[in-house]
C-alpha cells in the first residue's frame, strides 16, 4: 500500500468516511483547552454540556425528534444492542409477546444480539428476502399477527445500499401494537428520515459513516405514542438519563453534531454527484467485462453503493493486486472472520457470485478522476489474474 494515502484511491465510504476538515474544526477545541465532563457543574462543565446539547439537538432536528429522545452511545454496535437487549429486557414490556422479527440480510450488530436473545427464551423470526434483498411484507404482516415485541430492519444494506420502505414498515407494525426499530447506519445525513413520518420507534446511527469521528453514536428512543422503555446495558453513574452510563465522548459528539449539520445542508447535492459518478463507473466496467453484474436492486439503492460480481475472479485476489484501490469483499466488520457474504447468499446467488463481489462505495470525497483512474486499475487486475 502507498506511504502516502493521499495517493489512495478510496472507495469504500460504507465502511468508514474520512473526518470532514470542518467536523475537525468544531472538535478540536474540545480535545484541548474546553476538556471539562459534561456532568461536572463548574464552568468547564458547564460549557461541555451546552455543546453536547447542541449536539443532541442538531441530531434530533435532522431526525424529527425531541432532543430528549436522543441517546448518545459509542457507535451503532452499542446503539442495536440497547435497543434489542434493552427493549427484550424492559420490566415495562415483560407482559408483551417475547418474539422479534428480523430479516437475514441485517448486519451482525443486529443479528447477533439477536441470537443472544433467542438463547435467552425469545423467538427470533428471520424473514428472507428475494434476489432484489426486498423483505416480503405480507410475511411481515403474517408474523405481527400472531403478535411480536419488536421488528428490526434497516433502513438501508450496507452491502448493496438496498433500501426497505421504512415508513410502509413502521406503518404496519404501528397497526399491530408492535415496536418498531431501524439500524439507519448506512442512511442518515444521505436521505431524509423523519421518525413520527416513518412511525420509527427505535434508531440507531454512528458517527463515523456521516464524514464525523469513530466511537460515537446515537440510539433514538420514542418518548410518547407510544413510550419505548430499555433497561441499561452499562450500571453506573446514570448518564442519559440512566439509558447509558459513562462520561460522554464530548469531541466525538460535537463532531456528530457538525458532521450531521453539514450533512443537513448539502446531503441532496452530495447524492446527486455521487449517485452520478457511480453510474458512470458502472457503465464504463459493463462495457469492458463480459458478465458483469450488479448485486442487489439496482432501482432502488443508496446513491453510493455499488457491489459487483466479476465473472471467473476472486473478489479478494482481485484487491490483493489492487494496493492503490480501498474497496471491500464483506461488510468491515466481519472481514476478520473470512465469511463470505451473508447478505449475497440470502438474495439467492451461488458461491462463485458471492466470491466474485466486491462492494465499491463511492463518498463525498470521491472525484471523477479517481473514478477513472480506478476503473483502468481494474480493467488491468482483471486482465493480470485471468493471465493477460
Amino acid at each position: 500500500m502507498p506511504k502516502d494515502q493521499s495517493q489512495l484511491i478510496y472507495l469504500d465510504h460504507a465502511a468508514t468516511t474520512p473526518l470532514d476538515p470542518r467536523v475537525l474544526d468544531a472538535m478540536l477545541p474540545f480535545l484541548t483547552g474546553s476538556f471539562g465532563n459534561a456532568s461536572s457543574l463548574h464552568a468547564a462543565g458547564r460549557e461541555a454540556s451546552g455543546a453536547v446539547e447542541e449536539a443532541r439537538g442538531r441530531v434530533a432536528l435532522a431526525l424529527g425528534a425531541d432532543p430528549r429522545e436522543v441517546v448518545f452511545t459509542s457507535g451503532a454496535t452499542e446503539a442495536n444492542n440497547l435497543a434489542l437487549r434493552g427493549v427484550a429486557r424492559a420490566p415495562a414490556h415483560a407482559r408483551r409477546p417475547r418474539r422479534v422479527v428480523t430479516c437475514l440480510t441485517e448486519h451482525h450488530a443486529v443479528l447477533d444480539p439477536l441470537a443472544g436473545l433467542e438463547a435467552e427464551g425469545f423467538e427470533v423470526v428471520r424473514l428472507g428476502v428475494d434476489r432484489r434483498g426486498r423483505v416480503d411484507l405480507d410475511r411481515l404482516d403474517s408474523e405481527l399477527a400472531r403478535g411480536v415485541l419488536l421488528v428490526s430492519l434497516m433502513s438501508a444494506n450496507n452491502e448493496t445500499g438496498g433500501r426497505h420502505p421504512i415508513a410502509e414498515i413502521g406503518a404496519r407494525c404501528r397497526s399491530h401494537g408492535a415496536l418498531f426499530h431501524t439500524d439507519a447506519t448506512q442512511t442518515f445525513g444521505k436521505e431524509r428520515l423523519d421518525v413520527d413520518e416513518a412511525c420509527v420507534d427505535l434508531l440507531s446511527l454512528s458517527a463515523h459513516k456521516l464524514y464525523g469521528p469513530k466511537g460515537v453514536g446515537v440510539l433514538y428512543l420514542r418518548r410518547k405514542r407510544p413510550r419505548v422503555r430499555v433497561e441499561a446495558l452499562l450500571d453506573g453513574g446514570g448518564h442519559e438519563g440512566g439509558r447509558r452510563s459513562g462520561t460522554l465522548n464530548v469531541p466525538g459528539i460535537v463532531g456528530l453534531g457538525a458532521a450531521t449539520r453539514i450533512a443537513e445542508a448539502e446531503r441532496r447535492a452530495d447524492a446527486e454527484r455521487i449517485a452520478g459518478l457511480r453510474d458512470r463507473f458502472e457503465a464504463s466496467l459493463a462495457a469492458e467485462v463480459e458478465g458483469l453484474s450488479v448485486m442487489g436492486d439496482v432501482s432502488d439503492r443508496l446513491p453510493g453503493h455499488s457491489n459487483l460480481a466479476f465473472p471467473g475472479v476472486d473478489g479478494d485476489d482481485l484487491l490483493k493486486g489492487l494496493p492503490g484501490l480501498c474497496a471491500s469483499t464483506a461488510a468491515a466488520c466481519t472481514s476478520a472472520s473470512l465469511e463470505r457474504s451473508h447478505v449475497l447468499r440470502a438474495l439467492g446467488h451461488d458461491p462463485a457470485g458471492v466470491a466474485g463481489s466486491v462492494r465499491f462505495s463511492l463518498g463525498r470525497t470521491t472525484t471523477a478522476g479517481e473514478v477513472e483512474r480506478a476503473i483502468r486499475l481494474i480493467l488491468d487486475g482483471l486482465h493480470a489474474l485471468r493471465g493477460g
